[in-house]
């Protein structure tokens, strides 16, 4: 799940096709400064270079990025869209507010497994369900928990020693508040689900991968899968959090021998 916006990304496309500049840190958090000893100055979020790298239209040389080939052709119309991504908005809830988000369909199996139909023609997946993957996923992201697959963008521009405890020593209050969410929501599915939620809504591997590793029949990741979102749905929403259809609970607290006068 990103962010990202073609707005965002072209503004910054287009100031490196002009040439390449230099990284600077900012006194904001996740954001840098592409620095042009002849075109300026412009600011940019550390996250937002990172997706791009990933994606291929970037390049970067030490403390010097740079527009790659593929940027360039993207830019003049040529790719239509960054390579591997399939971008589409969607709502997230998150730090206690909804939020308008794109989300690239291609790069999670969630999102395959959402948007993939059934005999029925209807998705395997409720939009409860899939939004409360993704939730889990944002906050796994935000708590700097997932494995680093990259250039470390956040060493080479904060310069800053983050070796202890997978930098939990300067974590932000945010960062250790997603954290303390994903605990909790890892807690409330148990243990019997909380790693195919890990595996697949976390660290984006696929239902044939989970199936192997784990050595579990085939067709049976996705069913535990179901099962676990549902879980992390109802820790989300707990019971009053959402309406949900079917007989209202009567909710009534009294002695053993309490009886309910009959003329009120």
């Amino acid at each position: 799940m990103s962010d990202l916006d073609d707005k965002a990304l072209r503004r910054v496309l287009r100031f490196l096709a002009k040439a390449a500049a230099g990284l600077k840190t900012s006194a904001v958090p996740d954001r840098v400064l592409l620095e042009s000893t002849e075109h300026g100055t412009i600011a940019t979020r550390l996250s937002h270079l990172r997706l791009m790298q990933q994606a291929g239209l970037i390049a970067r040389n030490g403390e010097t990025v740079m527009l790659s080939e593929h940027g360039r052709r993207f830019l003049r119309g040529e790719a239509a869209s960054p390579s591997g991504r399939d971008l589409k908005d969607i709502q997230l809830e998150a730090d206690g507010e909804t939020r308008l988000v794109a989300f690239n369909c291609a790069e999670s199996p969630l999102g395959q497994l959402y948007r993939r139909k059934g005999a029925n023609g209807k998705p395997f997946l409720a939009a409860e369900e899939f939004a409360a993957g993704e939730r889990l996923r944002a906050d796994f992201t935000r708590g700097n928990l997932m494995p680093r697959t990259g250039a470390n963008w956040e060493v080479s521009v904060a310069g800053r020693n983050r070796t202890a405890a997978n930098g939990a020593a300067e974590l932000t209050d945010a960062a250790l508040a997603a954290r303390l969410r994903v605990e909790k929501a890892l807690d409330a599915v148990g243990p019997e689900l909380s790693g195919v939620l890990i595996d697949i809504c976390c660290f984006l591997k696929g239902l044939e991968t989970v199936e192997r590793e784990r050595r579990w029949p085939a067709r049976s990741a996705k069913l535990l899968l179901k099962a676990a979102l549902g879980a992390l749905d109802r820790h989300y929403h707990p019971q009053g959090g959402r309406a949900r259809p079917g007989r209202p609970r009567i909710l009534q607290w009294g002695t053993a021998d309490y009886r309910p006068s009959m003329g009120g």
